[in-house]
């Protein structure tokens, strides 16, 4: 078994801002093909360290201080220390008709397009919530395609706020009013519907109207990936990972930084890579942008009407709201209908019947993501030979 004096699990903004302060052996683990999360992705990052691709760890033992990484094949590693930076997955609510093809994450997009899909002249509607909204909308914009309208469910009222908490960032006002060029941005917005024949042809919105496009790109905000920390033993605090001043979480050498332990944005997320690693620096500014942030952009409580009683919620197994209604709790769900249980292990559905009921999972259980079965039984074979 290969052993490091640090290990980095993702190379986002966090894992790359803690893998350049760190010295010793050091590893830093990514299910992407190259480092940058979905922030950089695309951009040529160098790693002062080593950098597995295109692995995921599936399981941890934090009293052997060991993780399981799955890769071309499964295995094990041990630490010293582990700083776990796992990011954030988009958070989508359901409406008639968002199961359609050519209805994406705004973030999976984007991905999509810097991957190589061909975006010129496509008419693309962005909606949901959050800054993200902008910079994907000009990000598609700029390789060609046409968007008519940038919807945003927050109210004038409370981007007013959020720009005036904005003043103590001259930086990110200006990238702000950079981002909103010659595009039509609306508060107060959101889709209610998506119509077509085989794919997405138009959007209806909460007014009535109606907007022909190729695509719809919509998530509403993020939902922090704690499965591989819950799975070490690190206490939460609400959604979140609770970290002290050093970004330590409550297992001895299982650190945190990033999204998982609050949504706060890039500079927050560098901050604490660096202070996982080298100690306390003074935070004061990307915490209050933080809070302001997530103020501004709460959901808004008529996002929980969007969804009808047919309204697939759980897409890996065909699971409706008005079967959902039938349960009284998530361990229900999952027993009776089978929500949850399929490919993406809940973490598409898990956000939405939250937000609906407030249903959380009483547990997390390994392997954290789906793993070939011939790799569970490679790595049983090899732990007990």
């Amino acid at each position: 078994m290969k052993h490091y004096d640090l290990i980095i699990v993702g190379a986002g903004p966090a894992g790359i801002a803690a893998a350049r302060k760190a010295g010793g052996s050091v590893l830093v683990i990514d299910d992407n093909p190259s480092a940058g999360g979905q922030i950089w992705r695309g951009s040529e990052i160098e790693l002062p360290c080593e950098f597995l691709s295109g692995a995921r760890v599936i399981d941890g033992d934090a009293r052997n201080k060991q993780i399981t990484v799955e890769s071309s094949g499964v295995f094990k590693l041990s630490y010293k220390k582990l700083i776990l930076c796992t990011g954030a997955r988009e958070l989508f609510l359901p409406f008639p008709g968002w199961t359609l093809p050519n209805v994406f994450g705004v973030g999976g997009l984007q991905a999509l397009a810097k991957s190589g899909l061909d975006v010129r002249g496509k008419r693309i509607v962005v909606a949901g919530s959050g800054p993200l909204l902008l910079a994907v909308a000009a990000y598609l914009k700029d390789h060609g395609a046409i968007v008519p309208v940038i919807a945003e469910q927050a109210s004038w009222t409370s981007l007013a706020r959020f720009g005036m908490a904005l003043l103590q960032h001259p930086a990110k006002i200006k990238q702000a009013f950079a981002l909103r060029r010659s595009m039509r941005y609306v508060p107060n917005s959101w889709v209610t519907k998506a119509s077509g024949v085989g794919k997405l042809q138009n959007v209806t919105f909460q007014d009535g109207r109606v907007e022909q496009c190729d695509y719809l790109a919509i998530a509403y905000g993020f939902v922090p990936n704690t499965e591989l920390a819950q799975l070490m033993g690190c206490r939460l605090n609400g959604a979140f990972v609770a970290v002290d001043e050093q970004q330590q979480t409550s297992v001895p050498g299982v650190y945190c930084a990033g999204e998982p332990t609050g949504l706060g944005g890039v500079d927050e997320s560098l901050l604490e890579g660096e202070i996982a690693v080298m100690g306390n620096r003074d935070r004061s500014k990307t915490t209050h942008f933080s809070r302001a942030l997530n103020k501004a952009f709460a959901l808004r409580p008529e996002l929980k009407t969007l969804a009808a009683p047919e309204t697939i919620v759980c897409r890996c197994e065909d699971v409706t709201l008005g079967r959902l209604r039938e349960a009284q709790s998530w361990r229900e769900a999952k027993l009776h209908f089978r929500c949850g249980m399929g490919p993406c292990q809940g973490r598409i559905c898990g956000p939405i019947v939250e937000h609906y009921f407030g249903w959380t999972p009483e547990s997390v259980r390994p392997p954290v993501f789906s793993t070939k079965l011939q790799n569970l039984i490679a790595l049983k074979e090899t732990t007990y030979s």
